[in-house]
């Protein structure tokens, strides 16, 4: 998984804050917090809650990011995943997945996320089913071998359909988030020992409130 060491002491803890602190400074160097007009805005400039489309676009790697495949081949979601994605999805946030699958699972992102769904799903042992239905057609793979993960082509694909909203990356291999971070991703690692598991929503909040 590439995880790098972490200190276990008070020490660690204040090197989590600084990074969670780094993050919070790099979003407050983004531009003007208020957005562009769209469609169905109201006179005043403003769409009801209900209409809202939330920023940023939080994308996630799925294996061992989201869900775990166990030794007998079983999956269901990490701990602590299920309920981050539901608190994302109680403050209306766009979410997506970053995923390599085989190219031959279909001929379009589409085709090949049906696939992926169905070999999930198949293997699925959690008492809630994965929350597929959150994601709508954000789950981008890769089109040949050449776009597999760590090309970056996946994550400049969906930076340029965020719509103007800042991107979030999540996963739990250091290089992905590497990458995800050159092409201009908040890039967060999940599964360090002394941070928290995702990154915290009230940072995700933040970032919403701030265009790109």
């Amino acid at each position: 998984m590439n995880r790098s060491a972490m200190p276990r002491s008070g020490r660690g803890r204040s090197r989590t804050g600084l990074v969670l602190g780094a993050v919070l400074a790099s979003a407050a160097l983004s531009v003007s917090p208020v957005r562009a007009a769209a469609p169905g805005d109201t006179a005043s400039g403003s769409r009801p809650a209900a209409d809202r489309t939330a920023c940023p676009v939080v994308y996630f790697d799925l294996g061992e990011t989201l869900v775990h495949t166990a030794d007998d081949g079983s999956i269901g979601y990490r701990p602590g995943a299920a309920s981050y994605l539901r608190a994302l999805r109680e403050r209306h946030v766009r979410i997506g997945l970053i995923t390599n699958v085989p190219p031959a699972w279909g001929a379009t992102d589409a085709e090949r996320a049906a696939r992926l769904k169905q070999e999930v799903d198949s293997a699925w042992t959690g008492s809630a089913p994965f929350a597929w239905a959150d994601f709508g057609d954000r789950i981008l793979t890769p089109r040949t071998e050449a776009e597999r993960k760590p090309a970056p082509v996946l994550w400049q694909r969906a930076k340029a359909g965020s719509g103007g909203c800042r991107v979030v990356y999540q996963a739990e291999t250091a290089e992905e988030v590497q990458v995800a971070a050159s092409v201009g991703f908040v890039p967060y690692q999940v599964g360090r020992p002394q941070w928290p598991g995702f990154l915290p929503v009230g940072i995700v909040e933040l970032l919403g409130r701030r265009s790109h």
